[in-house]
């Protein structure tokens, strides 16, 4: 059988091709097969990028060049993402080509005919920017939102409103709003405040003359409410000549299929099927500006929810800003707490129908149409009027969302981060173990991220801030990054290049020359990953039904409020304490059978569930939780007991049932237990649950930290282990030990995935002692194979090293083509030299060393270096450090009298960037106070430099 045949054709193996393997007279074993996609991987397991089309401005012989730049530096595939032409930037008098025009169409089949020749894979965009949307789209094919102006006033009073003042208040604060768009009143009111009744509200609508209304007002406070229709109120953002114009009516199943099908049938009745050159159409982020409303909105709600919610609409609608966040709680008038029970009763309500017809009408849509034209799903299915986790269950390859941004490696508090919890420390966000989660119930193990998106640090991305960021992608659950991204921008454009945002991936970058090296990395886990299966044996639940009625639906990966705040503290600590959890919903819940204490979804089994601060539930929910206690469960209450139903339909009647059920679970307070949250240091709290509570943990991590953290894998033949360490600064003693059932009859490897190689691991009672370093991870695998080349780690530095002290001769060869020598009689920080501050580009370091014993030293630590470093000795290069410890095996190396050293050290160039203050482009990343001033970043090797 050829291996690598076999791999390359398929990215998962199922169920049955195992049991084919297996029982076959084949010589390697399904670890064989996996270890030499992990030594060599194929393209399919190598990252991809998001490929702008910036402007369309394609030509060409330009995308060949692109196409062959990537596959040289190690990319598997691109995403096809035509995108608008970033502003302040030289097109050098290249015409667009337009969207779906025959040129485009043309371009497009060239592009897909390159990539196949090259074994890239595609993926292509379903349309252009984001989201959706289109000039052709007419009248309610439109996105509409639906929102409330509040105009406060203080009786007594008499006085007119325009309704031109009412559409000024009401107008949101939309990031990308259509010039096209058309503002309606549905209902104006005159309400006191506070409003006690619904009683009180007085509807004024029928007393508008000429565009005005005239209030008279008795003493007292009040607020008149206007609720506004805004029909194509958003235009897609970034959209590509010819894709830009007004966002779809995601809630409109029609336009849905007519924006999709004018794709296919324009792209393919010009060159025919694209399937198998395209393996998925994408779904960008739907960042939908709280897109809300269509024209059957109030006629579906009713018919699901069963009551009319029009007289309540205007006072379940928040105050929103860019992107549909809830900027003001306190907008409208004060509402007594009974009032303000009911009503959020039915913003919930509201926000459940809003799911139900956008995953009817457009989710379904679109993976039904990818199904008809034999091409993958792919999609980052969440946001506002998404469910969060079962939004992703349909779709072929769910995706997440991985940044690079300031504080990713940093030490952060848990106040800060329940303070900002989708940006302080992580590169994962919120959205991420939502989506993994989701892959996990439905057993699909390809499951990819937005990957290293970067807004903040460009020009100053290093290879192992893009580790910590990656790491912690793959700790969330992602087993396939797509970067974010490569710009198209011909050779003869002028520095930089052509940006419109992302990582600065690109040829001209200082690190581009290494950038393989991580992408080797990441191809290797992603071999590995995604032929194994996620192990989590505990099962979380959120409190999203009361999120959505207190403020909306919130669940984007960047939401302006978390319920509750600590709600990602919870699911890390189980995995820093040797545990690991899945997310699941009502919905998993109501879908399971319970059996020998667990809960059974598909191939999934979870002995526990945590609810966080979960305090509204379905009644039916509730008996499937009595359920599991009762077949052997166990559920950990964090903060609240459920006490009340979801909605207001019944709501008096489903509360008791929803008690009754809550109170026979109490009746097993062994199995039903309340937990009080921790002030602080979640990963403790956690630890003395598993204590108090005999939660075995699969491996035992003696001192757990807060950057340090674990997922697990399995395939029929092995056990698999990631354990990384997310800090930039600090190394971390990692002691462990791993469950005999675990251990039992196997042998432990360390699988290298930088290297490919894989080493030998002399466990004794199966614990694990090592040292990891900043941006360091391990993956250990337990695995039948006896026979290998032993583990042995470069020692730390020992008491006799010789500090090697000399002159350096440093030789600075700047990116901009210009050399200097300089001999520095110290190593230090060279942003802190004045003549170097601004420098960017390569250093090398040289000096001579005579020994008269080189058999004594077998190592080289190079202390603290900004950059990628290489070493050279006496001629023969040692290899590169990009991350981690500086150190090198120099074993048989060093002779007998003179000995050269060279150590080259690979800056990043932002400091550079930022001196060129008459370049628009680098001014704008990287001096920017609008955007954020970057801080000039260290450079070059700082030492102390030791061997021993």
């Amino acid at each position: 059988m050829k291996r690598r045949s076999f791999l390359q054709k398929t990215t998962i193996l199922s169920a049955a091709t195992l049991v084919a393997l297996h029982n076959t007279t084949f010589a390697n074993t399904f670890m064989q097969l996996v270890e030499d996609d992990f030594k060599n991987p194929v393209s399919n397991y190598r990252p991809f990028v998001r490929w702008w089309w910036n402007g369309n401005k394609i030509e060409k012989s330009e995308l060949a060049r692109e196409l062959k730049l990537l596959k040289d530096a190690g990319i598997g595939g691109v995403e096809i993402n035509p995108i608008s032409f970033p502003s302040n930037t030289d097109d050098m008098g290249i015409e667009s080509v337009e969207w779906l025009s025959d040129e485009w169409v043309d371009l497009l089949k060239f592009t897909l005919t390159e990539a196949k020749k090259l074994d890239l894979t595609c993926d292509l965009l379903a349309g252009t920017g984001f989201p959706f949307g289109a000039a052709f789209l007419e009248d309610d094919e439109r996105a509409q939102v639906v929102v409330v102006a509040v105009k406060k006033l203080e009786g007594p009073l008499k006085t007119e409103i325009s309704l031109f003042d009412i559409f000024k208040e009401a107008d949101p604060a939309t990031l990308s709003p259509y010039t096209g768009r058309k503002m309606e009143i549905l209902e104006l009111n005159v309400v006191p405040d506070p409003l006690i009744s619904m009683d009180q509200v007085k509807n004024i609508t029928k007393q508008v003359v000429n565009d005005v209304v005239k209030i008279d007002l008795p003493k007292g406070k009040f607020a008149v409410y206007g609720l506004v229709k805004i029909d194509g109120f958003m235009r897609v953002i970034q959209g590509a000549p010819g894709g830009s114009g007004p966002v779809l009516n995601h809630f409109n199943e029609k336009a849905v299929k007519k924006y999709l099908n004018k794709i296919t049938d324009t792209i393919q009745n010009r060159i025919g099927p694209l399937a198998p050159y395209i393996r998925s159409f994408f779904v960008d982020s739907l960042e939908m500006e709280g897109a809300n409303w269509t024209s059957d909105m109030m006629v579906e709600f009713k018919k699901r929810r069963g009551y009319d919610l029009c007289p309540y609409l205007p006072f379940i609608l928040f105050r929103t800003g860019r992107m549909g966040n809830t900027i003001d709680l306190n907008y409208a008038v004060k509402i007594s707490p009974d009032l303000e029970k009911s009503l959020n009763r039915m913003r919930y309500d509201f926000e459940l129908t809003k799911a139900e017809l956008f995953s009817e009408r457009f989710s379904k849509t679109f993976s039904e149409w990818c199904t008809k034209n034999n091409i993958k799903s792919r999609a980052q299915a969440y946001g506002r009027g998404h469910f969060p986790l079962e939004g992703s269950f349909d779709m072929d390859i769910p995706e997440g969302e991985t940044w690079l941004k300031y504080g990713v490696g940093e030490a952060i508090s848990e106040t800060d981060f329940t303070k900002y919890p989708w940006h302080l420390g992580r590169g994962n966000t919120m959205i991420n173990k939502f989506v993994s989660s989701a892959a996990h119930l439905k057993d699909k193990k390809l499951i990819s991220s937005e990957e290293l998106t970067n807004t903040d640090m460009v020009f100053a991305e290093t290879l192992a801030i893009f580790k910590i960021a990656g790491d912690q992608s793959t700790i969330s659950g992602i087993t396939h990054p797509v970067f974010h991204g490569f710009n198209y921008s011909p050779k003869a454009a002028a520095f930089p290049g052509w940006i419109t945002y992302g990582g600065y991936f690109n040829e001209q970058n200082t690190i581009w020359p290494h950038f393989k090296h991580y992408t080797d990395y990441r191809a290797r886990q992603s071999a590995l990953l995604q032929q194994a299966t996620f192990f989590a044996d505990i099962a979380i639940m959120a409190p999203t039904g009361d999120m959505w009625g207190d403020f909306g639906a919130q669940m984007e990966p960047f939401p302006s409020r978390v319920t509750p705040p600590y709600q990602m503290l919870v699911w890390e600590s189980i995995h820093q304490n040797g545990n690991a959890c899945d997310y699941i919903s009502e919905q998993v819940i109501a879908d399971a059978e319970f059996k020998e204490g667990s809960i059974c979804y598909g191939s999934r089994k979870y002995h526990t569930l945590f609810l966080i601060e979960v305090k509204s539930i379905e009644p039916q929910t509730a008996k499937k939780l009595y359920e599991f206690v009762r077949a052997g469960g166990r559920i950990f209450c964090i903060e609240a007991y459920p006490e009340k139903s979801l909605g207001w339909l019944n709501h008096q009647q489903k509360d008791a049932e929803v008690k009754e059920w809550v109170d026979k679970l109490k009746l097993y307070p062994k199995q039903f237990i309340f937990l009080f949250k921790p002030a602080s240091n979640f990963k403790e709290w956690y630890k003395a649950i598993q204590t108090q509570y005999a939660i075995t943990p699969y491996v035992k991590i003696a001192n757990p930290n807060a950057f340090i953290t674990q997922v697990r894998y399995q395939t029929k033949d092995a056990e698999i282990f990631i354990f990384n360490n997310a800090s930039a600064h600090h190394s971390i003693d990692l002691a462990t030990q791993f469950l005999p059932a675990i251990t039992a009859n196997k042998q432990a490897w360390i699988w290298d995935a930088v290297s490919g190689d894989k080493f030998k691991l002399d466990l004794k009672n199966g614990q694990f002692k090592t040292k990891l370093y900043p941006a360091d991870s391990k993956i250990i695998v337990f695995n039948d194979e006896k026979n290998g080349q032993n583990w042995r780690p470069i020692p730390e530095i020992t008491a006799n090293a010789v500090k090697l002290n000399p002159k350096w001769k440093a030789e600075f060869k700047h990116m901009n083509g210009s050399m200097k020598t300089q001999e520095l009689h110290e190593l230090r920080d060279l942003k802190d030299l004045p003549d170097f501050t601004h420098f960017a580009g390569t250093v090398s370091y040289s000096s001579t060393l005579t020994l008269s014993n080189p058999k004594s030293l077998q190592y080289l630590d190079l202390g603290k270096v900004f950059g990628i470093a290489e070493l050279i000795v006496n001629g023969k290069h040692l290899g590169a450090t990009w991350y981690g410890r500086n150190a090198f095996a120099i074993e048989n190396v060093l002779k007998k009298g003179v000995n050269h050293i060279e150590i080259k050290v690979t800056t990043v160039m932002l400091n550079y960037m930022k001196s060129l203050t008459e370049n628009v482009t680098a001014q704008y990343w990287s001096n920017n106070s609008k955007r954020k001033e970057q801080p000039l970043q260290s450079m070059g090797m700082v030492g102390p430099v030791n061997l021993f």
